[in-house]
């Protein structure tokens, strides 16, 4: 049934008055699904048209509002049918107002009052608005507006003005019911300047012309940072109460065997840096507890974390447990494999991999021995979440390169731990070598603890960065030949190409043509997102085996591939890339002994382009790379959240509004003696179905 006066935040926005079936699928494209969610569907700018501006004033290339009388009217057939009307004004100036499509068609009554808002553009001999915004005036509408025009994102199908009159109705309603509510949010809260929620929205949809638009449409004006500190404080809770659920649950001791240990050191061919061992106290230390462990490993590419992730992994087995690690890709997972079978097939262990690829049989027997507990360390990706596994006993789940995974993937994984014949959680460890900036890990980490490995193994070769023209091609294909005649491989990145994925494999193409009619004595190879994975497996391993000279690829390499023999990565269009992006492509290079060189192969740049590269380029320290990156690009570029289905917000954004974020963090004591109840509708309110609580 539909309504028009009763409100819900949490009613179906088709039970709105005025929104039909397929309103309601375009509405769902913006992400709005209830009443609420329309309420906070924010302008992205704001448009002042509360005076006219006089004909005899105009001025090319201002957008403004005028009002006239229609003179004369035609239609014309230039190159497509369009009608021309000719307007005036008490001012005695006459315009030009040009419709295409079906305004063209439109009978337009002569005399009659126009009011039109749109860019004025400069004819030869006159000034023309082409098709502006319109209403006709009478006696019952003649009256200028007197709040800012807020302009909203949109869907094809969904008019600007079909958006402001909806909300304004839902607005007026929510204003009557609630404008004499107490706003005890607000009263929890010192050292920021905010108004009541009931205000908060009636300003920043409807706000009055004295406002400044500015601060309105960055999102800086009061009204905004009362929502901003909600959605923050939301997030903030629904995982403070995931943390405590976590501290509830038990999870399986596991102290450490120092006999394994000890064996286990002595089968590797190097010692552990100061910063691995300082990590791995903290580890060994969560893994004796009976709380399940949630900790976070960083470091920066090269620095060790796979050791450390063994370790754990070690200590979990020797206490008769067994470890499932999930890897974002096949490849990763492989090498991963590879590696632990290295470490634990001497000790007496089994290591096996579970991935999607698999036939059916092979997969049901890896399952079997799961089950019966044959199997000791399980690696494999998103198969290891999604299959219908059963563990005999999982202590110890490892998820590595974490900013590929959302939280409630990482609990799924955690869940398949959880039986009625073992009740215990199993222990986690968390790794990235994506640099955490300490705003992100204020909001998105602020759950788990965190543990840095800040510095590289001994005799890690540094990586030379060189920013090089375009316009010196040819003298890069000449270094490329001479790192291929020492027996040295080359990787040449194509950078993405977000229009279209076809494109950007068709350029993938074109450079590995062109690089293979230029270097025909080597062979090039060529991966990208369009080819199937077992081609794209057959690819990386051949590049792998040093089968193949040179590796053309989108950013499929990005994560995890391991070749030490290459020692030139080139990136085309870097400028297209974030910069912790392009730090992890960087990393690919400089993991065997020779000097490596990554080489940012660049066309025309911007400013800030430039300001961007020379940030890579004179830094290898993935924190200030990260710190930049966030502040140029925000956080949803770094953890990928688009991709992952990682945290993301609906207004909030963790780079503009750190101060925000400091001062709820601050106060995050006394916001935690609000109601349980209204805390509760708060995480509903902003987070909906992605409460973290309840993966």
């Amino acid at each position: 049934m539909q309504t028009e006066v009763s409100f819900d935040w949490f009613s179906p926005i088709a039970s709105l008055k005025g929104v039909g079936e397929k309103i309601a699928e375009k509405l769902v494209k913006l992400q709005i699904f209830t009443m609420g969610d329309l309420l906070l569907h924010c302008p992205f700018r704001y448009e002042d048209r509360t005076h006219l501006t006089p004909i005899k004033d105009l001025q090319a290339e201002k957008t403004c509002v005028i009002q006239g009388k229609i003179l004369h009217s035609k239609v014309e057939n230039f190159r497509k049918k369009r009608c021309v009307l000719t307007m005036s004004d008490e001012s005695g100036g006459m315009v030009q107002v040009v419709f295409f499509h079906y305004l063209a068609q439109k009978p337009w009554k002569i005399g009659g009052i126009l009011r039109c808002y749109g860019q004025i553009k400069a004819q030869s001999h006159f000034l023309q608005m082409v098709h502006p915004e319109v209403e006709f005036i009478d006696d019952n509408n003649s009256s200028m507006p007197s709040t800012l025009t807020a302009v909203y994102p949109t869907v094809a199908g969904l008019s600007q003005a079909w958006l402001r009159k909806t909300i304004g109705k839902l607005l007026d309603t929510y204003r009557l019911r609630f404008k004499n509510q107490t706003d005890i949010f607000v009263n929890h809260l010192e050292k920021l300047a905010m108004q009541t929620w009931v205000d908060a929205l009636c300003n920043i949809h409807q706000p009055t012309s004295d406002m400044d638009i500015a601060a309105l449409t960055n999102r800086k004006h009061a009204a905004y940072t009362r929502l901003i500190a909600e959605e923050l404080f939301a997030h903030q809770s629904s995982l403070a109460r995931l943390r405590q659920q976590t501290n509830q649950q038990r999870a399986t001791k596991l102290p450490q065997h120092q006999t394994s240990y000890q064996a286990f050191l002595t089968t590797l061919p190097f010692s552990l840096t100061d910063a691995q061992m300082n990590v791995w106290q903290d580890i060994t230390q969560d893994l004796a507890k009976e709380t399940p462990m949630m900790r976070l490993v960083q470091g920066d590419v090269g620095c060790g974390k796979t050791i450390v992730a063994g370790l754990a992994a070690l200590q979990a087995i020797a206490n008769g447990t067994q470890v499932a690690i999930m890897a974002p890709t096949e490849i990763l997972a492989e090498q991963h494999l590879s590696h632990f079978i290295e470490w634990f097939r001497p000790l007496g262990y089994r290591c096996e991999l579970l991935v999607s690829k698999m036939k059916s049989k092979e997969k049901r027997n890896i399952k079997e021995n799961i089950t019966l507990g044959l199997t000791h360390i399980i690696i494999g990706t998103h198969a290891l979440f999604q299959e219908d596994i059963q563990f005999h006993h999982l202590g110890l789940a490892i998820i590595d390169e974490q900013h590929r995974f959302g939280v409630h993937q990482r609990l799924a994984l955690q869940a398949k731990g959880v039986s009625a014949i073992n009740p215990c959680h199993p222990h986690q460890l968390i790794m990235t070598a994506t640099p955490i900036p300490r705003t992100l890990a204020m909001s998105q980490y602020s759950h788990l603890d965190i543990s840095v490995i800040d510095s590289l193994p001994p005799g890690r070769q540094p990586i030379t960065t060189l920013t090089i023209s375009q316009s010196r091609r040819d003298e890069m294909i000449e270094r490329m030949r001479h790192v291929c005649q020492k027996g040295q491989q080359i990787y040449w990145v194509c950078a993405l190409i977000e229009e279209s994925e076809i494109l950007t494999c068709q350029a993938a193409e074109v450079a590995a043509q062109t690089l293979q009619e230029a270097m025909p004595e080597y062979k090039i190879g060529l991966v990208h997102g369009r080819l199937d994975p077992d081609e794209k497996e057959a690819i990386m391993q051949a590049f792998y085996r040093n089968e193949i000279a040179v590796l053309v690829a989108t950013t499929v390499i990005e994560v995890g591939v391991n070749v030490p023999n290459a020692t030139l990565m080139v990136i085309e269009n870097p400028e297209r890339f974030g910069l912790a992006q392009l730090h992890q492509l960087r990393g690919r290079v400089g993991r065997g002994n020779e000097a490596s060189f990554c080489i940012l192969l660049y066309g025309s740049l911007s400013k800030m382009a430039k300001e961007r590269l020379s940030i890579l380029r004179d830094n290898i320290d993935g924190f200030i790379i990260a710190e930049a990156d966030l502040a140029m690009r925000g956080p949803g570029e770094i953890l990928g959240t688009k991709q992952t289905g990682a945290i993301s917000f609906k207004i909030a954004d963790l780079q503009r509004d750190q101060a925000v974020l400091e001062s709820i963090t601050e106060q995050a004591q006394k916001l935690q003696l609000l109601p349980a109840h209204y805390i509760d509708r708060l995480i509903t309110k902003w987070l909906g179905f992605h409460d973290y609580t309840k993966a």
